[in-house]
């Protein structure tokens, strides 16, 4: 009898370890869990705040300096200058350049615009932006589109689309890349994979990757933040000398 006792008060006592040992990893896991949602929700109301933000800037943009600068180039073509006089060719270039200046400024209040990239789709707005930076005379630029767009939720194309943007100003930022070749890709099981390849000096991922300091190595945080609330896979391969390669790979559900 006081071997099976002590046998059943062994037992009792694995039994209750046991059983508070489960509980606390139940706890733990629960915890990491709430930790993860709420970081989530974090990053994902400061990604809100920054798009109201950037909405509000091209809006204003539009409205006030926009139409300002409209006003003065009215008044500079309707300006009594004949070709002889000495200000013409000065107030020729000034229009030109002004010409310029709102071209240029319609481009970044549309790409800072996030319901025209949710209204002509992904594809069409990179394609958009591209143009632009080729304009520019910046970069030579292989465009490439495989397979029919299927649209995704609008937060999610903007997050792509900010994705997008973040690559493209670490290229023309820090690269000293001279081509880049963007590709989308809707594939038949749903699933869309954007990849932007440079020729630049490249860079230690790994180096980056723990070092936050700079605005690439934010840039490429800010990356990781967008990708992990949509769920997407974000590969970065670079070398110093060897240009990089990202690819962005997002299921559709």
């Amino acid at each position: 009898m006081g071997t099976l006792l002590a046998l059943m008060l062994v037992g009792f006592i694995l039994g209750m370890m046991f059983f508070y040992q489960r509980r606390r990893q139940k706890q733990e896991r629960e915890m990491v869990r709430l930790k993860e949602e709420y970081e989530q929700e974090v990053l994902r109301s400061q990604l809100e705040i920054q798009e109201e933000t950037m909405k509000t800037i091209a809006q204003e943009l539009h409205d006030n300096i926009g139409q300002s600068l409209s006003v003065i180039k009215l008044w500079m073509s309707m300006a009594p200058i004949s070709q002889d006089h000495e200000a013409y060719e000065g107030v020729q270039n000034s229009k030109e350049m002004l010409q310029k200046v709102i071209r240029d400024m319609s481009d970044l209040t549309k790409s800072l615009h996030t319901e025209r990239i949710a209204d002509i789709g992904l594809s069409e707005a990179i394609n958009f932006d591209l143009t632009s930076i080729r304009r520019a005379g910046i970069l030579k630029i292989q465009f490439e589109k495989e397979g029919d767009e299927f649209h995704f939720p609008d937060q999610k194309s903007i997050f792509i689309f900010r994705m997008y943007q973040e690559m493209m100003n670490n290229i023309i930022k820090h690269s000293q890349a001279t081509h880049v070749r963007v590709s989308v890709i809707y594939s038949n099981n749903d699933n869309f994979v954007l990849s932007i390849e440079d020729d630049g000096v490249g860079f230690d991922v790994k180096q980056k990757k723990e070092s936050s300091s700079g605005s690439s190595g934010l840039g490429l945080k800010s990356m990781r933040n967008r990708a992990k609330l949509i769920a997407a896979d974000l590969s970065i391969q670079s070398e110093p000398g060897k240009g990089t390669l990202i690819t962005v790979h997002v299921p559709l559900n």
